[in-house]
């Protein structure tokens, strides 16, 4: 087991004890609070007897407009006068508590050091709710214990769980998710979400907030991209998963994300009040994300000034301002402009701050005894039970992808374990410090006798081929710039290499064992790790046709404008090393020092068991505000898997990474970055005390080109195994095991669908069983498959259980966007159960008596965005407030099919120079209907009316763009 680090004995120790100066401020503050509290007389908003809406209203009407003002920052200060303590929102508790903003001048971030569970996609990968919802109890009481030191710091709205679907693994935040699929996704989020927010009816262990609303999943360019849904989609796949939390009342809100959907920027889309807060009686309280609300007016330039952006963000549905830090000096002054502009009222406010005290009176913010949860203290913080459920947890996480029969191990009396992650663990954005460290290679040394290590690395040195020097680390101070110095390869120019994933690098300097850095236009050695926001430690060593080499910065920095150099590569300037442009990007000649594949697969050839630990580092190659090109495993950890597998046929490859990769071998094991406890999960899994359970949330997809990260449209672009039609590298559920099982006995009848499930095998094991449906014929578009249902069970030898689903008919419904409602279609649907997606072990009919859909009668008006098809369009907002329309320009078009129509089409549209649309019938180029006139309307949200004579008919209509326009309805009566 390794030693503490000492940043998390800092961290720790800082939560722990604090500063003497802030915690002697922070307690004097705290008990002038309480006195004013004795003194003041028992306010009915104190009183835990009375109703809710009682105490709110009572402690509402005893707000100044300033103080109830402040209440919507992120940074709300203390009223003392009613004995209101400080209360800051936002601790990150994704999989365990992360960390907090302390509330000073430079808002610095600070680290917990509790328990860290598995990344969020490793949560979800147990496919066991009842397990993610002990989890999240751990961490909220956990959360309850640093707030019990340090409630300045330590708030209890926490910003977890993150339930944005992973329909493409390249996206940079891949690991805060749960799943691909909403169900899955929605049944892990209730169960996370049910956990932190504990067991009472009525009070809050924590506050839980769902990020991010809505259909948010790349970070390039993420707040000004807009996230193109179709009605169906939106309905079908991007909403349930926010809905079935927020329907079990397993959150207290949701954050706006950070995109546009449909031409609106979410944080002021008007879904967060007219649809969100109907999925629940409870009171919820939005709050924005980091920066957003200035986002609107800086970046995104949807609007003119901070007043009238601000008032539309409080009028949308978010009750909170996160923003400036604990500054609520420009919240104030733009909301109070807001106000005597007429913009919003005190009514609007009142509205808002009414959802915040609803909340904090539901944490105990408001009762003399804080609350039942007030007695959790710091003494949960890592507790022993805690991390057995850690272990327990990862345990349950791995999935095993394949297996030559190497596994599990047995007892073997040697071992090598070899490999970049072998002897370390990495904490990620949204974890905490990890308090200790079990690497897998500890976890296996506990097992085995005799073992042997390495990290599989290249040393190198890299020789700048014009003055024959090598890149030469001068000290590990911010102004010790590496040089040209060495004309032999000495320590100082020597640099392990490790190449990651996405062709990413870092080079670790053998002299001093600090990373290369881009240090703005120079290089550095100072830093031990890549972290920190823009993570300057990453490089790629491009190979060209003369066998030379290009170092390219990869430093996350170079995506923001003011960087000034989006082509970074390592030059020479006046002697120095430099980031310059490619175009004077110096050539190097890599040359290998020793080569650490090849002493790893010397070690594996003498021992009786090879394990590699090879996969992703959680800083590099993507993470927030950084999406990924490709998926493929570094260049050198392949070569090290071939190596070792051809020295040792025994060897078995564990993937550790946050997201899919590229890379097979005949004995794979996955696991995310799982906490300080993950040697102990591997070790347990391999040696056969973990029979392996977890499956996939995700497909992992084959080498080969993937569509644009930036398209939503699922149908289109067949991501996720609800669309695709192309064979995976691993599909959806999919996971081994140590046993087998058999199926047998499908039954669908009433509302409820059953299985008999055998263990077939000599071992104990889990097996998640797993249920689909397809529905054969529709007016609509259908998923290839949709997962109804499953559960995760464990079966003894020889054992059978008969696992029982309900699947009840309304659960069948689809979107009807020709009549904006869901139905219930008369078809007939599979019923398919099996392992994974594509491992289907039973089948079965079931007929659903239900509607016929209708043929279309576009003699009504029609939403131009209820189409059946479409090319080219793009989805715009309507106008800043709602509503959304169809925008296109020369070529495109929109498709409306199955429908009947008369002779007079009217139109409204909106255009800024004027234009025109055709109609035709049966396709694009069809048989022309009409061209139809479109006169300048002034702008983008002035709508006027188009019109024009058609010939009646039924069939398909398609509305086929010949200039820039948009159309919001139209109509072709009779």
């Amino acid at each position: 087991m390794r030693k503490v680090p000492l940043l998390a004995v800092v961290s720790l120790a800082a939560a722990l004890c604090g500063a003497p100066a802030a915690q002697a401020a922070q307690a004097a503050q705290a008990d002038q609070v309480a006195q004013a509290a004795r003194a003041a007389q028992a306010y009915p908003f104190q009183n835990p007897a009375l109703p809710l809406d009682q105490r709110v209203t009572d402690l509402l009407g005893r707000l100044t407009l300033d103080e109830k003002l402040s209440l919507l920052h992120q940074s709300q200060p203390a009223i003392p006068r009613l004995g209101i303590a400080y209360h800051k929102n936002g601790t990150e508790a994704l999989h365990g508590v992360a960390w907090s903003n302390h509330r000073d001048d430079n808002w610095n971030q600070k680290f917990a050091a509790g328990t860290v569970f598995p990344q969020a996609v490793g949560l979800a990968s147990t496919w066991d709710p009842a397990l993610i919802r002990k989890v999240g109890s751990a961490v909220g009481d956990e959360t309850r214990g640093y707030n019990a030191v340090d409630p300045v710091l330590w708030g209890l709205q926490v910003w977890a769980p993150v339930v944005d679907l992973l329909r493409d693994p390249r996206a940079g935040r891949n690991e805060e998710g749960y799943s691909e699929d909403p169900l899955l996704t929605g049944a892990i989020s209730t169960a996370y979400g049910k956990g932190l927010q504990g067991d009472d009816p009525f009070y809050l262990k924590t506050a839980p907030v769902l990020k991010h609303y809505l259909a948010y999943n790349n970070e390039t360019d993420r707040s000004l991209t807009s996230s193109n849904l179709t009605p169906k989609l939106k309905h079908e796949y991007y909403e349930p998963a926010f809905k079935a939390a927020i329907s079990a009342d397993a959150a207290t809100g949701v954050m706006a994300s950070y995109n546009l959907v449909n031409g609106r920027p979410n944080h002021v889309n008007p879904d967060l009040n007219d649809v969100v807060r109907t999925w629940t009686d409870r009171t919820l309280y939005n709050p924005s994300d980091a920066w957003g609300p200035h986002a609107l007016t800086d970046l995104e330039r949807y609007y003119d000034d901070k007043p009238e952006a601000f008032a539309a963000v409080l009028k949308a549905g978010l009750d909170s301002f996160t923003i400036d830090g604990s500054d609520l000096g420009p919240m104030l002054t733009n909301l109070k402009a807001a106000l005597d502009q007429g913009r919003i009222t005190v009514a609007d406010v009142d509205k808002s701050v009414r959802h915040v005290l609803s909340i904090r009176t539901r944490l105990g913010h408001f009762d003399p005894d804080g609350g039942p949860y007030a007695r959790i203290t710091a003494d949960v913080i890592g507790s022993a039970a805690n991390k057995r459920l850690n272990r327990e947890t990862a345990g349950k996480a791995a999935v095993l992808l394949k297996n030559s029969g190497v596994l599990p191990l047995g007892k073997p009396k040697s071992a090598a374990v070899v490999g970049p992650l072998a002897d370390r663990l990495y904490r990620d954005w949204y974890s905490g410090q990890l308090p200790y460290q079990v690497t897998p290679l500890d976890g296996i040394e506990e097992r085995v006798g005799s073992v042997t290590t390495g990290e599989g690395l290249e040393r190198v040195a890299l020789r700048h081929l014009d003055s024959g020097k090598y890149v030469t680390a001068t000290g590990t101070g911010p102004d010790d710039n590496a040089g040209l110095i060495d004309t032999a390869p000495g320590a100082a120019s020597q640099w392990d290499l490790t190449d990651w994933t996405g062709g990413v690098s870092t080079l670790r300097n053998a002299g001093n064992g600090r990373l290369l850095g881009g240090d703005w236009r120079s290089l550095d050695t100072d830093d031990a790790e890549p972290d920190g926001w823009y993570v300057s430690q990453q490089f790629a060593l491009e190979k060209q046709a003369d066998g030379s080499h290009l170092i390219r910065y990869a430093g996350y920095e170079t995506v923001e404008s003011w960087f000034g150099l989006p082509d970074a590569y390592v030059g020479v300037t006046d002697g120095a090393l430099a980031l310059v442009p490619k175009a004077q990007a110096a050539k190097f000649a890599k040359e290998v020092v020793s080569d650490g594949i090849a002493a790893a697969a010397a070690r594996a050839a003498e021992a009786e068991v090879a394990v590699v630990v090879a996969g992703s580092h959680p800083f590099v190659a993507g993470r927030e505000f950084h999406d990924r090109d490709d998926l493929r495993l570094g260049a050198g950890q392949l070569r090290l898997i071939e190596a070792v597998r051809k020295a040792n046929p025994r060897t078995v490859v564990v993937l550790e990474t946050s997201y899919p990769v590229v890379v097979d071998a005949p004995t794979l094991l996955w696991t995310t970055h799982a906490g300080a406890e993950t040697g102990h999960a591997v070790a347990d899994v391999l040696f056969g005390d973990v029979n392996p359970g977890g499956r996939l949330t995700q497909t992992w997809p084959a080498a080969g080109a993937l569509p644009s990260l930036l398209d939503y449209d699922l149908v289109k672009t067949g991501m996720t195994y609800l669309y695709g039609e192309d064979k995976p590298l691993y599909a959806f559920g999919h996971g081994l095991s140590y046993t087998s099982f058999g199926y047998q006995g499908l039954r669908a009848h009433g509302d409820q669908v059953s299985v008999k499930v055998t263990n077939t095998g000599r071992v104990k094991g889990d097996e998640v069983v797993q249920l689909y449906t397809h529905q054969r014929d529709s007016r609509f578009a259908q998923p290839v498959k949709r997962l109804r249902g499953f559960q995760r069970i464990t079966l003894a030898p020889g054992e059978t259980r008969t696992v029982t689903f309900p699947l009840k008919r309304s659960d069948l419904a689809v979107w009807d966007h020709t009549r904006s409602r869901w139905v219930v279609e008369d078809a007939t649907h599979d019923v398919l159960v099996g392992s994974a997606s594509d491992r289907i072990r039973q089948r079965t009919t079931l007929r659903v008596p239900g509607e016929t859909v209708p043929v279309r009668d576009l003699t009504r008006t029609t939403r131009a965005m209820d189409f059946d098809d479409y090319a080219g369009v793009a989805f715009a907002d309507e106008s800043k407030a709602r509503g959304e329309v169809v925008e296109g320009s020369a070529g495109d078009w929109v498709a409306y099919t199955g429908a009947s129509w008369g002779s007079r089409l009217t139109a409204a549209v909106a255009s800024v120079g004027g234009g025109s649309f055709e109609v035709r019938r049966g396709s694009p180029t069809g048989a022309l209907l009409a061209t139809v006139p479109v006169p300048a309307t002034g702008g983008i949200y002035t709508y006027g009316t188009a019109s024009a004579s058609v010939r009646a008919g039924t069939g398909s209509v398609y509305l086929v763009f010949k200039g820039d326009l948009r159309i919001r309805d139209f109509a072709l009566a009779r």
